[in-house]
């Protein structure tokens, strides 16, 4: 009799599993919602642990992190944008226009698309306004997701930079992860102090994130769009494609003798051909990036200074030639009229 119970137990099990993964993902989010109401009412979930200033850490980038009394982890809206690189403007419908915009397969950008769309309403422990957030795992499903429309090079030259956050996320939360099984396994979480975990995740993500903290000021290509003759995208981030041979030109030709061909060299490329890095991240700390730092502000103070493109073109070979070229004097001389006294 006991055996048949079980039986008809795991049977259930069976079929109510089967059930679920026929079910479009807007359907489980929905059945999700109607058995969390009648768990706990119409009101929003109250979180029983986290709070504003004992954020989870990525580097510099805090991600208010909270648990629900249904036992769920979830990440702030924001937090969650800015933690894979993604500026906050826009909510989540800049997330969402990521997410469908990449190329990914029709039924992962179904389910992302679904949970960016209702994030869960919960209450903070210490009271307040309501905040919204989305489950904890969603930030690995959408790296996955970005990372595997990079592989395929589906990914344009604005969302490089996103793809390369996820890329460190992934290694940092694999890490992180393999750590807590071993301290499970073997009986240590009960040793470790209770933000050890944090701790190396953003030890690892900080190290990680140094090589490309924004280097290139937002002055550079403002101005690059106004000595161009260009309305600047203040929504955007694009940027026409040759603008990449003009800073070669702007910047590198003229940091260093033979900078350029060398980072080139240096830098590895993926499948695709596509620089897997920025050129700057392979300059020297001690030498070369300080070096990069000061010519970049000298170019931005040229560009603020011209009137046009030939006009800053003209000072910029003047001030920082290219290193090989022939520099041209501004004026014609005629040497046989100087008395020794000055022109």
């Amino acid at each position: 009799m006991e055996d048949k119970k079980l039986t008809e137990k795991d049977g259930r099990a069976r079929s109510g599993k089967a059930r679920m993964e026929k079910l479009t993902p807007e359907e489980r989010s929905k059945l999700g919602s109607k058995a969390a109401l009648a768990r706990w009412g119409s009101s929003p979930l109250v979180a029983i642990c986290g709070s504003p200033d004992r954020p989870l850490k990525i580097g510099e980038i805090e991600i208010p992190c909270y648990v629900l009394q249904d036992g769920r982890r979830v990440l702030s809206q924001r937090g969650l944008q800015t933690g894979i690189g993604m500026n906050v403007s826009g909510g989540a419908q800049r997330m969402l226009n990521l997410v469908q915009g990449i190329g990914a397969s029709p039924e992962q950008i179904k389910e992302l698309s679904a949970r960016i769309t209702h994030p869960i309403k919960f209450q903070p422990p210490q009271g307040g306004t309501a905040a919204h957030g989305y489950e904890a795992t969603i930030i690995a499903d959408i790296c996955d997701a970005i990372l595997e429309a990079r592989r395929t090079g589906r990914l344009n030259s604005q969302q490089q930079h996103v793809a390369e956050r996820c890329e460190i996320l992934v290694r940092g939360f694999s890490r992180v992860g393999i750590i807590a099984l071993v301290d499970e396994a073997t009986g240590y979480q009960e040793f470790r102090a209770r933000d050890a975990l944090s701790k190396i995740l953003e030890a690892f993500i900080a190290k990680e994130l140094q090589a490309w903290v924004p280097t290139f000021p937002g002055d550079f290509y403002h101005q690059m769009f106004r000595l161009r003759g260009l309305k600047y995208p203040s929504d955007s981030v694009r940027r026409p494609q040759y603008f990449g041979m003009l800073t070669n030109d702007l910047v590198y030709k003229r940091l260093a003798p033979g900078v350029l061909d060398e980072l080139r060299r240096a830098t590895p490329r993926d499948e695709n051909g596509r620089l897997k890095h920025k050129l700057f991240q392979r300059l020297t700390t001690n030498v070369g990036y300080p070096k990069l730092r000061e010519h970049l502000g000298s170019v931005v103070a040229i560009m603020k200074l011209s009137d046009g493109w030939p006009d800053f073109m003209n000072k910029l070979d003047r001030i920082h030639p290219r290193y090989g070229d022939t520099m041209v004097l501004p004026f014609d001389y005629d040497g046989s009229k100087d008395d020794g006294k000055g022109l």
